[in-house]
């Protein structure tokens, strides 16, 4: 399936993942409908394209704003709040959440869309003994933000069932590149050990798994384009890189391509509510459903490098 004309509506466009998503979709010649709040700061983040248009409203709102778009394709649902380290445990920032969710759903519905895709987490699956992190495996999740998105993927479930509607639960792993949160490990290691700052780090010993930011965007045009066909389906997706080992690696890695410079403080970090979990994702479900297509473009090394230079310029 071509996705050129294409009508695609989603959420979170402004965001991280979904503003490099909506980036891909557009270039493979998609139109996109991006719902934004009118209060939203980041509208400015949004993809320059003639093909981009902009639906000013709230998800809970979702409904009634999109009903001009009048039917789509597909909905791709990536916006949730509360992702901070104060909100992403609060039962009532993480419930609403659900409660917007399901209106997007409800609107998906509404504008026959025939696919509906939403941003999982890996949070989802909790503490696993052995890190192993595959989509047939049960869910543990720890926080509330990871119960929330597990909550929001068996209602979905349902509803989508009902509707025979395809859905895809995109799982993400740790994603970074360019536009990544400031306070993530990426982000803080390429911005301060150029400088010749201390980082703080957990002991780094557990294992671990990064995913480019461009890849992962491919990953879901990828699936997106191989979706026909698989009518009232649901699938959930791990999206994560091949390239699973010791966070510590990572981390010298990083130190090695800014030049030695910095100092790498290792256990002094103090760890989220899930500890040090090693994570270990199974990524054969993203190679089926693309029928063995989808391949990685970005090492890990390049990656890096390609954020050291955004940084310079």
């Amino acid at each position: 399936m071509e996705l050129t004309g294409k009508r695609i509506v989603m959420t979170g466009a402004t965001g991280f993942i979904g503003r490099h998503v909506a980036g891909r979709l557009l270039d493979q010649g998609s139109e996109v409908y991006a719902l934004v709040r009118e209060a939203s700061p980041h509208r400015e983040l949004l993809p320059v394209h003639e093909h981009l248009h902009v639906v000013t409203g709230s998800l809970t709102e979702a409904v009634s704003c999109l009903e001009p778009v009048g039917s789509a394709d597909g909905f791709l649902h990536f916006a949730w709040g509360g992702v901070n380290r104060e909100e992403i445990d609060s039962p009532v920032v993480q419930a609403a959440n659900i409660e917007a969710s399901l209106a997007c759903l409800e609107a998906a519905r509404r504008l026959k869309c025939r696919i509906f895709m939403d941003a999982g987490s890996r949070v989802e699956y909790g503490v696993q003994p052995d890190g192993i992190m595959e989509e047939s495996r049960d869910c543990h999740p720890v926080n509330e933000y990871g119960k929330a998105k597990l909550a929001f993927y068996e209602q979905a479930r349902e509803l989508c069932g009902q509707w025979k509607m395809t859905y895809y639960h995109l799982r993400f792993f740790s994603v970074y590149g360019q536009g990544d949160h400031p306070w993530s490990i990426i982000s803080t290691l390429v911005r301060d050990l150029p400088e010749g700052k201390k980082v703080s780090l957990s002991a780094c010993r557990h294992r671990w798994n990064f995913m480019e930011i461009s890849d992962a965007a491919q990953a879901v045009a990828e699936l997106y384009r191989f979706s026909d066909g698989r009518e009232g389906e649901c699938h959930v997706v791990n999206v994560a890189s091949t390239d699973t080992r010791e966070l510590r690696s990572f981390v010298e890695e990083i130190h090695g391509l800014c030049g030695g410079k910095g100092h790498l403080e290792y256990g002094t970090f103090v760890q989220a509510k899930e500890g040090a979990l090693s994570i270990c994702p199974v990524v054969e479900k993203l190679r089926e459903l693309t029928r063995g297509t989808w391949t990685e473009s970005m090492t890990f090394a390049k990656g890096i490098e390609r954020m050291l230079d955004d940084k310079n310029t």
